[in-house]
């Protein structure tokens, strides 16, 4: 989600007309008590209250376009903290870019604040007619749940006002708090993905080699175009294409490809253990494996994908292989991955490489009702 966040050059978003707003807790509790006697909630309070509980005293809804990034270093900090313990990322260069945007005031988004002290924030991005929550960080140290809530509900209510917008799409990884009651509270619709990480030295390799009628090559710039036919042919009817819709069209593949090679959204490409497979009197790839580096010595897979007809032959298997030697040969400790979980052969292969699940979270889709 990173990479798309990169990717968008014009930011555009909702302006609230509220740019603070207070939940007092007793008028949170006067329309709880409204719900016991009379069975319905009144607006208000349908923002501030769920069935985690109640959100502190008091708490402040700031839009992101009102701060300066410095009033939040101490939640970038603490998340920073999270991917590097828990995913072997280095979120560092993230959190540059997203200082970036805020401090621009071109960044949409809301942070909550109790006692005048960052508790949460979160952001999102418009893209054409789709909108991104590409970040939402509660501290463990707060009412993570309720809080959470109060930021979804803010920041999809912005997206869901904005003209013409006719989805929004979140992968958002979860550090202590469940998200998807959240998610599913404002009718998303989801899918479990897995976060898999592989200790490079325990990896499990065949070495077998590719069939005659192939060829494994180095990724090369020059392949964007027939790569992003690639992907929309890949995913036709796939479930990775319900979640991301830059992988329904040729276009969007583009885009996608762009965001993983150029920008630095999603770590930092690394060609030397990116390959593609074509077949050996051809041009037009028919797989594709594409690797970044997310810290030292980390590995991370942005997108493995192999085109139908050629499915199911080991070409996946050996693509990741030869990534994997790659990273070896430059002294790499591990690398990661996501899957959709529904994808049962590409978890099933994983496994057999020696990937373990270190995390789940869920990939979140709204669709807008056409009438």
């Amino acid at each position: 989600m990173l990479a798309q966040f990169a990717a968008s050059s014009f930011l555009r978003g909702y302006t609230s007309s509220k740019w603070v707003r207070a939940v007092p807790h007793g008028r949170v509790e006067a329309e709880r008590n409204s719900v016991a006697k009379h069975g319905q909630l009144g607006s208000h309070a349908a923002r501030s209250y769920n069935v985690y509980g109640l959100v502190p005293a008091l708490m402040q809804i700031l839009d992101l376009r009102q701060i300066q990034s410095r009033r939040l270093e101490p939640l970038f900090q603490e998340e920073t903290r999270h991917w590097r313990d828990e995913l072997h990322w280095d979120y560092r260069p993230s959190v540059d870019l997203i200082r970036k945007f805020i401090d621009s005031h071109s960044l949409g988004g809301y942070v909550a604040l109790e006692n005048d002290k960052p508790a949460g924030y979160g952001f999102y991005v418009l893209e054409d007619h789709k909108g991104l929550i590409g970040g939402l960080f509660v501290s463990p140290r707060e009412s993570q749940a309720p809080i959470t809530e109060l930021l979804l509900t803010e920041m999809v209510g912005a997206l869901r006002a904005t003209p013409r917008l006719q989805r929004v799409e979140a992968q958002l990884m979860p550090f202590g708090t469940e998200l998807d009651p959240a998610f599913l509270s404002q009718y998303f619709s989801l899918h479990t993905r897995l976060f898999m990480l592989l200790p490079l030295a325990e990896a499990q390799l065949i070495n077998k080699p590719l069939s005659s009628g192939l060829r494994l090559e180095p990724w090369t710039d020059k392949a964007f175009e027939s790569a992003a036919r690639l992907i929309q042919l890949a995913y036709a009817d796939h479930v990775d294409g319900e979640i991301n819709d830059q992988y329904r069209s040729e276009a969007g593949g583009m885009k996608f490809l762009r965001n993983i090679v150029l920008l630095p959204g999603c770590g930092q490409f690394l060609p030397e253990a990116s390959f593609l497979v074509r077949p050996a009197t051809g041009d037009r790839p028919v797989g594709m494996v594409l690797t970044s580096t997310v810290a030292e010595g980390v590995g991370h897979t942005t997108q493995i994908c192999v085109m139908p007809g050629y499915q199911g032959h080991g070409i996946g298997r050996l693509m990741m292989e030869s990534s994997i030697k790659a990273l070896q040969r430059r002294k790499y400790e591990s690398l990661s991955l996501t899957v959709t979980s529904a994808n049962t052969p590409a978890v099933r292969m994983y496994e057999h490489l020696g990937f373990r699940t270190i995390k789940k979270f869920a990939a979140g889709v709204w669709q807008a009702h056409t009438r």
